[in-house]
């Protein structure tokens, strides 16, 4: 909270709000910028509202508390769920009123259209919300958009973390621009430093993917593109990382097409996957700012992506940029980086650069906390 003596706009306590905090992107980019604000003297608290999970011991090795509402979830729950709505919420706001934060920062839709309502109540009046990724999932849920509209009607800033994102949120939210801001996602440092390289079969390349399996994903593109390449007679280990509904029907394709592919699951050792990678490969349909690229620049490891959503921005001209759903070009990119190792080490060596000089975790919280900073002293003049 404010201290004592200090000049208005200086910030002094910041809460973080967010459905849950399990290993997701997100949840990844709230627990670096908590840490980063603490370790610039900031007070840093965070609010789970609906759930905890895997980022609560990250953020208890920091010492930055967190509190869960214990807000239902109507997917989970349904109409029994209201029942325990409305004292999860007053919850909410006495402990929000409790802390004084001087500015509360939220992440994703289902705690950005809650949790401005809830600040309105305790008493806050800078209110940031997030916009993570484009806003397909409300095209044709009216309710979703009117919801969404009422709470950034009772929101202080909205940030996006790509100029696609905000693109998006100015064309599906009808936002004022003056009320927008983009601020990019950080990369952590252990992504820039040296990593031994995973103990993975390497004598084919290896093209590695990071990504959930839904399906915009593009996992069926990916493998149709690995089995063009294998007709080419460039046969590669695929290596997939992540979890999710699609990998069942993932893995029955592979096999049919007789594809060499590794799937892992979850993993904390991206950074020495990456160092046994000799491409990293996106095919998404649609991103907002894609951590699993930037991780890739950071390490140093050639990316080959699909031109959609913040991708462009990410690498510039230092990655490959495919068109998505075209299994073709995609496999045309991919064995541009696998044949040209000159080229490979030069792109990888510019995005590593570009990743530091713009993508760093520094940057991301330094950049927050002059936005943070300027709304503050906009509220009290």
């Amino acid at each position: 909270m404010q201290q004592r003596g200090t000049p208005p706009g200086t910030l002094g306590s910041v809460v973080l709000a967010i459905g849950q905090l399990g290993r997701g992107g997100t949840e990844g980019q709230l627990v670096a910028l908590a840490g980063g604000l603490q370790a610039r003297g900031i007070e840093v608290a965070v609010a789970a509202l609906y759930d905890g999970g895997p980022y609560e011991s990250d953020l208890a090795e920091m010492h930055i508390p967190v509190f869960r509402a214990g807000l239902p979830t109507w997917r989970r729950e349904g109409a029994a769920g209201l029942l325990r709505a409305v004292p999860a919420f007053a919850r909410y706001v006495r402990w929000l009123r409790e802390r004084r934060p001087d500015v509360v920062h939220v992440f994703l839709y289902h705690a950005y259209v809650v949790t401005p309502f809830a600040c309105r109540l305790a008493g806050i009046r800078t209110v940031v919300a997030g916009r993570r990724s484009l806003g397909n999932f409300k095209e044709g849920h009216r309710g979703l958009l009117w919801l969404e509209r009422a709470a950034t009607a009772a929101t202080t800033r909205v940030v996006a973390n790509s100029d696609a994102v905000a693109a998006d949120a100015l064309r599906q939210e009808h936002l004022p621009s003056r009320k927008l801001s983009v601020i990019r996602n950080g990369v952590r440092e252990v992504f820039f430093e040296a990593a031994e390289p995973a103990a993975l079969p390497h004598d084919r390349p290896v093209v590695l993917c990071l990504a959930s399996f839904r399906p915009y994903k593009g996992h069926r593109v990916l493998l149709d593109a690995a089995a063009l390449l294998a007709s080419d007679g460039l046969p590669v280990t695929l290596v997939l990382v992540g979890e999710g509904g699609e990998r069942p029907a993932i893995e029955e394709r592979a096999a049919e097409l007789g594809l060499r592919a590794l799937f892992l699951g979850e993993r904390h050792d991206v950074p020495e996957l990456l160092a046994v990678a000799d491409v990293a490969v996106l095919p998404s349909f649609e991103e907002g700012l894609s951590n699993a690229v930037l991780e890739a620049m950071a390490a140093g490891c050639p990316v080959v992506a699909t031109d959609v959503g913040g991708n462009a921005e990410a690498l510039g001209e230092t990655g490959l940029l495919v068109q998505p759903r075209d299994a073709i070009a995609l496999a045309a990119g991919i064995a541009t980086v696998l044949n040209d190792r000159e080229r490979a080490a030069d792109l990888a060596a510019a995005a590593r650069e570009r990743a530091r000089r713009e993508f760093s975790v520094d940057t991301m919280v330094e950049r927050h906390i002059r936005l943070y900073e300027s709304l503050i002293s906009a509220a009290r003049r």
